[in-house]
């Protein structure tokens, strides 16, 4: 039995800024990432099975995380939201303005056994 993998991580990097698609394909670690993690004020990160990466020399800026807001579209209560026809979740993290402040951007990934 044969195991495959589909995680759709091509259209989770579309939301995401382009020098930190310019990182992870750098990396080449496609199958050991877990999320990518965007902070105001702090270095993008991304979560592999193996530890954590930094993404950038830059910290997040508010106009980067206003960018990957718009792409991933609206919010549940609770504060995530999926991906139309992926199984990536988005978790924000909110001030107490409600503006958005971190986002956590989870691979989904489908596993079949063929």
């Amino acid at each position: 039995m044969e195991r495959r993998i589909t995680d759709d991580l091509d259209k989770l990097k579309q939301v995401l800024p382009p020098h930190i698609n310019r990182k992870l394909d750098e990396l080449g670690r496609a199958d050991d990432l877990l999320e990518v993690v965007l902070d105001l004020g702090r270095i993008p990160t991304a979560r592999y099975i193996t530890g954590e990466v930094l993404l950038s020399e830059h910290e997040v800026t508010r106009g980067e995380l206003d960018a990957v807001v718009d792409g991933i579209g609206t919010f549940d209560a609770d504060n995530r939201a999926g991906m139309e026809r992926t199984l990536h979740r988005i978790s924000a993290i909110r001030n107490r303005r409600h503006e958005v402040v971190g986002l956590t951007c989870r691979v989904g990934r489908r596993v079949r056994h063929d």
